[in-house]
């Protein structure tokens, strides 16, 4: 049976630029007539299909299921063989990594931005993965790009929408439609990783003084997190909140840190809670949060990179290297150093673990955007990191059978033997993009003449001083592909150690976003109170004299930062 394809008229839209996270605009923007459809002829007309198996999952968010229907329409008259499509329109980022990888597809395209709110006035996105289950490189999203600048028609089979809601094999058109389960095939893989055994028997032996908390913050991860904390590790029900998906993710901002995340932090203070974790939209990014202790990304990849191979199985035959992006703070440094291992500063975005990764150069990697993640897949993976803590304090506690040691232990136990590097991360959102390119070229005069030079900067509140002895905009050449990638971000360091970084970010949907990273290491041998202080207060002075170099508020006309992690 011939099924007749369909060539409609259309012309370019401007922008339709991807990144390695894909095209991400409000959803408004993809509504528009022929936007979406544009755009996703230019995938096929990127990465020849014709006759493989692609993957199609998403976060659920508003607009998914028209576009899952796009993309079958367009994907069957290109010649695509088969599609596996996550129940629902559903797939957390890790889940279709590893649904790629798993069933050897050819790629899959993603419906998700991630940690950005959803709804009809917010964010969507598309994003396509290659083969081993990572983002396209710049090679790919740069020939998409090309695509949508000269499209003049795309290519469509008619015929009745598939059915979302049912498991099970169809067809649509030529193209076979296998809708699978969203989450059994990933909770089999991190069942292959982690020691579930141990973790249930500590957490049900010490139920009463080490309970849990899980917030899929009405994101793709909520039934994850029941399948794997309720139904496999015996918690109660009352272990997962905000575990069901919903198309604006209950009106809140799915992003996994201490402003976003308030509930979480709320209920475990207030029930004493000692683990409470929380993932974002599309479950790559993650919080680990007990009562009074809060980890950042940069230390949570480093502890996991230091317990991994005595904790976790999957690691037992040895890590083969670490890494982490250029703004996460240098805490793994120190693990690493000290283990005998390599550690890569790569820059950001998740493809350039991959290529390392992909290479047998490395096993455990983060960056400190809330993204942890190891060679299991080639994405950045939420709940992962969350069941490895648990896996690691089940292992802790096994070795410590007269004290429970929790997350606050955890982290005292890591400061003491390697010290620690303070760490913050000031986002400014949506700020006007002419300010930020001001202050990005006020950087970068600096850098070119060495004007900050040799110069002190003092703290007025703390009295501290800082001489600047390096500024630098990040390089990276990749040792697997020999690729370069430059203006990276522009780092500022101090002759303590100290450093600023100061990125302009490619994650929201209009406007921009500068993000400023600051870090202070203090050795081991100032002692617990230092070691143990609050993050504030340790970076108050370096913070100061960050914002006084940058001229940020004059540039941004922003008194203070959105989000402060």
């Amino acid at each position: 049976m011939s099924f007749p394809v369909k060539e409609i008229k259309t012309t370019p839209y401007d922008g339709q630029k991807p990144g390695t996270s894909g095209l991400r605009k409000r959803v408004k923007v993809f509504q528009q007539e022929h936007y979406t459809e544009n755009f996703v002829q230019a995938i096929f007309d990127s990465v020849d299909a014709k006759g493989q198996t692609l993957v199609i999952g998403g976060d659920g968010r508003y607009f998914s299921p028209e576009t899952v229907q796009t993309i079958l329409r367009i994907g069957s008259a290109n010649g695509v063989a088969k599609f596996i499509v996550g129940h629902n329109a559903i797939l957390s980022t890790p889940a279709a990594s590893n649904i790629i990888r798993k069933y050897k597809a050819y790629g899959g395209i993603l419906l998700t931005a991630s940690h950005n709110p959803g709804g009809p006035n917010n964010d969507f996105g598309i994003k396509y993965n290659m083969s081993n289950g990572g983002p396209a490189p710049e090679e790919v999203t740069n020939k998409i790009y090309a695509k949508t600048k000269s499209i003049s028609s795309y290519k469509v089979i008619e015929s009745d929408p598939v059915d979302l809601s049912k498991i099970g094999s169809f067809t649509y058109g030529p193209t076979k439609v296998d809708i699978i389960d969203s989450v059994k095939d990933y909770v089999e893989l991190l069942e292959s990783i982690f020691d579930f055994d141990l973790i249930q028997s500590f957490l049900l032996t010490n139920s009463d003084n080490f309970k849990v908390l899980f917030d899929g913050m009405h994101g793709v991860t909520g039934p994850y997190g029941r399948a794997i904390f309720v139904d496999k590790l015996g918690l109660p029900l009352s272990s997962v909140q905000n575990a069901v998906p919903l198309p604006d993710f209950g009106g809140g901002h799915p992003d996994p840190n201490l402003t976003y995340a308030h509930e979480l932090v709320e209920n475990v203070e207030s029930r004493n809670i000692q683990f409470g974790a929380a993932s974002d939209g599309d479950g790559d990014r993650n919080m680990i949060y007990g009562k009074g202790a809060f980890v950042t990304p940069s230390d949570s990849v480093a502890i996991i990179a230091d317990w991994a191979e005595e904790a976790i199985p999957y690691f037992k035959s040895g890590v083969k290297g670490v890494a982490r992006s250029m703004p996460t703070s240098k805490q793994i440094e120190y693990v690493a150093k000290k283990k005998g291992l390599t550690c890569y500063e790569v820059p950001t975005g998740w493809k350039f673990f991959g290529n390392l990764m992909d290479a047998g150069k490395l096993s455990i990697c983060g960056e400190e955007s809330f993204g942890t993640g190891s060679d299991h897949i080639r994405e950045k993976d939420g709940v992962w990191a969350v069941v490895a803590w648990l896996n690691i304090i089940a292992f802790a506690n096994k070795k410590s059978p007269n004290q429970l040691v929790g997350i606050k232990e955890l982290l005292q136990k890591h400061y003491a033997l390697y010290g620690r590097s303070f760490f913050s991360r000031y986002d400014y959102e949506e700020v006007s993009s002419e300010g930020a390119q001001k202050l990005v070229d006020n950087i970068n005069e600096h850098i070119t003449k060495d004007t900050l030079l040799k110069t002190t900067h003092e703290s007025k509140s703390t009295g501290q001083s800082f001489t600047v002895s390096e500024t630098v905009n990040f390089d990276y050449t990749d040792p697997v592909d020999g690729s370069v990638s430059k203006n990276q971000g522009q780092i500022i360091r101090f002759s303590d150690g100290s450093r600023v970084v100061f990125r302009l970010s490619g994650t929201g949907s209009q406007g921009a976003t500068v993000r400023m990273y600051v870090e202070r290491y203090v050795a081991p041998e100032k002692g617990a109170a230092v070691l143990n202080g609050d993050t504030a207060e340790g970076l108050k002075g370096l913070i100061e004299v960050a914002l006084e170099i940058s001229k940020l508020k004059e540039f941004l006309g922003r008194e203070k930062p959105t989000v402060i992690t």
